[in-house]
């Protein structure tokens, strides 16, 4: 032992090693306040510079207060993330339910995003890889700058027309492009429809007003009587005939923008009566007999009445047009286990079997000499075919030449009333075959020049 630390007391090493360990302490002590202001400024500097709170934290916020502060901040940052992702959801879908098929693509080629309906050109094959072709031809136009835009005939089958429509995208300086694709084969076919419509209702009517036109100016200078009552009766033919063809036209419209049906009750006996009623001094004229079967069926038919009784009424107009003298039409009603029945047999000169296909058509005639004498405008069975479709039903024809043709409208079970219903096959004829029409029947002129009235009395 050295004398110094032989001098030393137990008290003076005690004080000493007290005295080191405060100034160690005080060092820590220190050093833990250098770390910690250190920490904070380096937090506040980041809260700062990345902006996850609007302005500045304040430097003298305690570091629990910029914990308290980033927290948040990144509690809004998720919650900014999940509305995000909700309104690309929604954007998604949105996409998906449209018809058209949409993709954007980057400059390698790469498709970033694409509806459902874009898929099919994803993977082409056949004629939707000449769709393809074009969609990558039309992108590299666009990714240059220039908006492209091509339509394409595909001819099948089935025979399509496609427009593919290409235009650039600037995303935060990404070169991009989005390519729409259009199949606007429905609309190519309605323009064709509504072309064929206008050109045929113009010669439909510009026919008879030219017919009018010529027997009135021969009528101003006849001065025979004989000859100019002649010519007056022709010209009411020829009006006639125009009149029909415009309510025909106005008919055909109404039940086409009709495709909700009124939900009419009635019984279908009372169908079939209403409509042979209509069309029994026509076939008076004609000579024709009219019998309706089934006209004691009291079951409850849920339909618009109107539309139903025009589709029969048309089809006994075509039965008489096209039976002879003498002859028998028959007008049936019938509920079997599958559907309700509606058919009109006549048994005139039938219809040649390349005809059945377009005896619907709007203005198809089958004889066009037998239709100018008649009056016919070829658009009765394009109503009835559009009553059967307002009706979820469908309308049929069978025909032999010189035997004659029944044309049949089915109709589902589920128009039936609630109440209970017997099967019938509508074999009993009406007692009643000489009704008289109603306040809307009217003669067909046409059918007998004799049964015109002379004029104004």
């Amino acid at each position: 032992m050295t004398p110094l630390l032989a001098a030393l007391t137990v008290s003076d090493i005690a004080l000493a090693a007290a005295l080191v360990i405060a100034v160690a302490s005080a060092g820590i002590a220190v050093r833990g306040i250098l770390t910690t202001r250190r920490l904070r400024a380096r937090m506040v500097d980041a809260v700062n510079r990345l902006g996850l709170v609007s302005g500045s934290v304040i430097a003298g916020d305690g570091i629990d207060d910029v914990l308290s502060i980033v927290e948040s901040a990144v509690r809004d940052q998720r919650q900014n993330a999940e509305q995000r992702r909700a309104d690309v959801g929604r954007l998604q879908e949105a996409l998906d339910a449209l018809p058209l098929a949409v993709m954007v693509v980057d400059s390698s080629g790469t498709v970033l995003d694409r509806n459902i309906a874009a898929g099919v050109f994803i993977e082409a094959r056949h004629s939707d890889a000449l769709i393809g072709g074009v969609v990558n031809e039309l992108v590299t136009e666009a990714l240059a700058g220039r908006p492209a835009q091509r339509t394409l005939e595909l001819f099948g089958p089935p025979r399509r027309a496609v427009v593919v429509t290409a235009r650039p995208l600037g995303v935060a300086g990404v070169a991009c492009a989005v390519a729409v694709i259009e199949d606007i084969t429905e609309r190519r076919r309605l323009e064709a429809v509504r072309t064929d419509f206008v050109a045929n209702i113009s010669h439909e009517l510009k026919t008879p007003i030219g017919a009018i036109g010529l027997l009135a100016e021969t009528l101003q200078a006849e001065d025979d009587p004989e000859v100019a009552d002649r010519l007056a009766r022709r010209i009411q033919m020829e009006s006639y005939r125009v009149g029909r063809s415009i309510e025909d036209l106005l008919e055909l419209s109404r039940i086409e923008i009709d495709e909700t049906r009124v939900a009419d009750v009635v019984e279908i006996g009372s169908i079939l009566d209403e409509a042979a009623d209509r069309l029994r001094p026509a076939a008076e004229q004609a000579k024709v007999t009219i019998e309706v079967f089934g006209a004691e069926l009291d079951d409850a038919l849920r339909c618009d009445r109107r539309q139903m009784v025009s589709a029969l009424t048309n089809l006994l107009d075509n039965a008489i047009k096209y039976s002879d003298p003498q002859g028998r039409i028959e007008i049936r009603g019938a509920v079997s286990a599958e559907d309700v029945v509606f058919s009109v047999t006549d048994h005139g000169i039938g219809i040649p079997a390349r005809d059945l296909d377009r005896v619907f058509e709007r203005f198809y005639r089958v004889d066009q000499a037998r239709s100018r004498q008649t009056g016919g405008t070829g658009l009765g069975l394009a109503i009835v075919r559009h009553v059967a479709v307002n009706h979820a039903g469908t309308v049929e024809v069978e025909s032999r030449l010189g035997e004659g043709s029944t044309f049949k409208l089915r109709l589902p079970l589920s128009l039936l009333g609630a109440h209970e219903h017997t099967v019938s096959d509508g074999a009993s004829p009406s007692n009643d075959q000489s009704a008289g029409s109603d306040s809307s029947s009217r003669p067909d002129p046409s059918s007998d020049p004799a049964s015109l009235p002379n004029g104004p009395q």
